[in-house]
């Protein structure tokens, strides 16, 4: 057996972000009666559906499906999809961006993985980290950096903000922001709990993040423009300061792996470098399929008038659902619902961990995400009983994938808390 290196075993070891892309690829293929509710695969929506296969077969009829599948684009990305993008943005919003500020990569996960290590990471013998101002954060970010204690994360103050239901918000009084922080990194909505920083609180970062020199990183993956899986107030933001990423994948086209991300010229050509040195290009079919659509600002009004009102819907029956299956029996409650695809439980009090209870569940059929996994960078010694009471739940499965999930995880808790 070969020996790995120090880089190598970290990327190859057991993670969070491996358990669930496994479990989603097993379900779809070997296991197609699991219920899958623990990915973040966007639901199959007819109007968008169609979309797609008109824009495919555009681009075969034009002939452009030839050139797109036997070239390269430039690293940075198809200059005329950046063009597009940056465009649409400009006109949307105002912000005083060109093509230069737009950079393409193989996902939005890949984004992250250039971006972290570009930023943080040992410098002039000095280690700069990842500050998460709002814990929990998502899985996929846990794993990515080239370095041991990597991140630096804050647990978000926790509001009770109805009968089973509570909001995270960040809490500004205890957020220290060191000389060794490299960047604020956070998603918004958030994955895994659905949650939406407030405008104030974006600026307040925003602010933070300029007095210390640093960059602010939004993970827009959910957000506005597109796919506009947000269902409170919410101002999209950009400046040089920040450095924003959206994403096709919530969109509809997870499948063509485009990552976008809007920042600085300097920061966009370092990730073409990046592109280039790692992979070359980028896959161009993405760009190809959604030019247009983002050129005409089409798909903006699609996220607003399909997309959004699809997961608002399902997101208030999955908590109807929720509702009629729990009861008063347990105690339960959900972060209030104000974007993305998830419901993210607490199980205060929980007799195991959600670890022990996403294994009982996976053998009774239904997959989630164990809650452990969305709290990384806490300080050492932190013993935050909260992390072992959650759970996220997806809800862009069909509704009766959903209500046949809940109520086996509703049946098993209440075993739990009984036993």
């Amino acid at each position: 057996m070969p020996e790995f290196s120090d880089i190598g075993r970290k990327l190859s070891a057991k993670s969070g972000i491996l358990e669930l892309m496994d479990d989603l690829g097993m379900a779809m293929t070997t296991h197609p009666d699991m219920r899958m509710l623990g990915g973040g695969n966007p639901a199959a929506i007819p109007e968008m559906q169609a979309v797609w296969r008109e824009r495919l077969g555009e681009l075969t009829t034009s002939g452009e499906m030839d050139r797109v599948l036997v070239n390269y684009d430039p690293p940075q990305g198809s200059p005329a999809f950046c063009e597009a993008v940056a465009g649409a943005l400009k006109a949307e919003f105002g912000w005083d961006i060109s093509s230069k500020n737009v950079a393409i990569t193989t996902g939005g996960q890949t984004a992250f993985f250039y971006l972290f290590n570009l930023l943080a990471g040992e410098r002039a013998g000095k280690k700069r980290r990842i500050l998460i101002p709002l814990m929990p954060e998502y899985i996929g970010y846990a794993n990515q950096g080239m370095s041991e204690d990597f991140f630096v994360s804050h647990p978000a103050l926790v509001e009770e903000t109805g009968p089973y239901e509570f909001k995270y918000h960040v809490d500004f009084e205890n957020l220290d922001i060191g000389d060794d922080i490299a960047a604020i990194c956070a998603s918004r909505p958030t994955n895994p709990s659905g949650n939406t920083l407030t405008d104030d609180e974006v600026q307040k970062l925003a602010v933070l993040a300029e007095q210390k020199g640093i960059p602010l990183i939004i993970d827009n993956a959910y957000g506005l423009p597109f796919p506009g899986a947000i269902f409170s107030e919410a101002t999209p933001v950009w400046n040089e300061q920040i450095i924003l990423t959206l994403s096709l994948s919530k969109i509809g086209l997870p499948g063509t792996r485009t990552g976008i991300v809007i920042a600085s010229e300097e920061i966009c050509r370092a990730i073409a470098s990046m592109t280039a040195v790692m992979g070359l290009a980028n896959t161009n079919i993405g760009q190809a399929i959604a030019r247009p659509l983002i050129e005409s600002r089409e798909l903006f009004r699609l996220s607003r008038d399909v997309v959004k009102p699809f997961y608002e819907e399902r997101s208030a029956r999955a908590r109807e659902i929720v509702r009629e299956a729990f009861g008063d029996d347990v105690p339960w409650s959900i972060h209030r619902s104000e974007g993305a695809f998830f419901l993210w439980f607490r199980f205060p009090g929980l007799p195991v961990s959600t670890m022990e209870l996403y294994r009982r569940l996976k053998e009774r059929g239904v997959l989630v995400i164990p809650g452990e996994y969305f709290f990384f960078g806490l300080p050492e010694g932190e013993n935050w009983s909260h992390q072992h009471e959650c759970m996220r739940v997806t809800f862009s499965q069909s509704e009766n994938v959903v209500r046949e999930g809940i109520a086996i995880i509703a049946d098993e808790v209440k075993s739990i808390f009984k036993s």
